[in-house]
């Protein structure tokens, strides 16, 4: 991508995949993968996951693993239980937690997810399938169903390296919003543009301080900005930026402003 372009700039979208998908195993005593869920302080929280550990340490090693984390973004929902295959494997997950990635085994699992502590309050419970490769899950929508229903959806991660320049994903997981443009420089260069609730869309830019800022989507990409965030991406890194809660909290299931948690997937190994 060209480096302070300020025409619309092509998207690589990368919207949620079909089905819903999440795989994991109990974590055994040989602490061979003992990965934590993080808050978005960016701090190991151990009180809100169990370990999670790689069912078949000869499926990484033959390169068929699968890396999944799990995000809990939905604003009016409570703190979560977690089960695969009727096995407990996150517990008390709250609002806007992001874990790390986990190595797991591709295939198919039977998911079930319910209010903390609750088990017979069920938002979730299917049989869903994970492939190869890197993913998000994410739990979107709201328990009240007022904006968006509540349902986990997937996202294919790119944890590839953009070498010299850095690579930024917006994934729009704010039930009340419109679908959205983000501009830097007072809309002199467009981001990403028209990115609807579920889906996601990614640009690599050259590293340096931004100011995002995020409009209502339009044809001429000039709709009026609702919400500015400061981002510094430095070179070779790949970023999640999650717009989460509501453009109007106080008429909302729940007081979740608007906001956008950013998280790091990958980070150059000189920095």
């Amino acid at each position: 991508m060209a480096r302070n372009q300020t025409r619309r700039q092509a998207l690589t979208l990368i919207g949620a995949t079909g089905a819903a998908a999440l795989a994991g195993c109990m974590g055994g005593d040989d602490g061979t993968s003992d990965d934590e869920m993080t808050d978005d302080s960016g701090e190991n929280d151990t009180g809100t996951g169990d370990e999670m550990t790689n069912e078949t340490e000869g499926d990484a090693m033959n390169g068929s693993a699968a890396g999944v984390r799990v995000a809990h973004l939905s604003p009016d929902a409570p703190n979560v239980d977690v089960y695969v295959d009727g096995d407990a494997v996150l517990e008390d997950v709250p609002y806007r937690t992001i874990s790390d990635y986990l190595e797991l085994a591709p295939g198919t699992y039977e998911v079930m997810i319910t209010a903390a502590g609750d088990a017979e309050t069920v938002v979730f419970d299917d049989e869903v399938e994970v492939g190869e490769g890197d993913y998000t899950v994410a739990a979107l929508g709201e328990v009240a169903d007022e904006n968006q229903p509540f349902a986990p959806a997937v996202l294919e991660d790119d944890l590839g390296d953009p070498g010299e320049d850095a690579r930024l994903r917006l994934v729009h997981a704010s039930p009340d919003a419109p679908a959205v443009d983000v501009t830097v420089g007072d809309g002199e260069t467009v981001l990403v543009e028209n990115v609807a609730f579920g889906d996601a869309a990614a640009v690599e830019v050259a590293p340096d301080a931004y100011t995002l800022e995020v409009r209502p989507a339009t044809d001429a990409n000039d709709g009026e900005v609702v919400a500015t965030f400061d981002v510094e991406p430095a070179a070779g890194g790949v970023y999640s930026a999650f717009a989460v809660g509501y453009l109007e909290p106080e008429s909302a299931p729940a007081d979740a402003p608007f906001d956008l948690e950013v998280v790091v997937d990958h980070e150059s190994e000189e920095n």
